[in-house]
């Protein structure tokens, strides 16, 4: 499902680690086209495939200035293993107090074999170079979801 009601909104700004624990803050990334993809959990089916398309990918979202980070509620040393496992090419940012996860929206109900939770709601977002979202991608199917997002991009570059 692709919702386009965000377009033109400034993005909420970020200050969240990365694996390495290098602080990303969004307001500080100058003169780049920003992907964040948004997923539940570090080495789970959708969140693998999904982080692993992003990766395969990079080298184009790199060609077109944009910046691919996922965030998650996982830590830092999650995300290193995660990385490690799948030798994955994209930062991913940990944002276990759940500020930037709230602040996009894609914290919700989420059910899983009957039981109703909360959790992150897999989406993406594409900011522009002066911080406002050009596009979202709520409730995301993982497959050919990367290269969805690249083709859009290369759509506007």
């Amino acid at each position: 499902m692709i919702k386009n009601n965000k377009s033109g909104k400034k993005a909420p700004n970020f200050i969240l680690p990365n694996q390495y624990d290098e602080i990303i803050n969004l307001s500080k990334i100058k003169n780049k086209f920003i992907v964040l993809f948004f997923y539940p959990k570090d080495d789970t089916p959708g969140c693998t495939i999904e982080s692993i398309d992003f990766s395969k990918l990079n080298k184009n979202f790199i060609k077109l200035n944009a910046k691919v980070y996922g965030i998650s509620k996982d830590d830092q040393k999650s995300h290193c293993k995660f990385i490690d496992k799948y030798n994955l090419k994209v930062d991913l940012l940990s944002d276990n107090k759940l500020k930037t996860i709230k602040a996009y929206k894609v914290w919700g109900d989420k059910m899983f074999m009957g039981k109703k939770f909360k959790g992150v709601i897999r989406s993406t977002f594409i900011i522009d170079k002066n911080k406002k979202i050009l596009k979202t991608w709520k409730s995301v199917k993982v497959k050919e979801h990367a290269k969805e997002v690249l083709d859009y991009l290369k759509s506007i570059y």
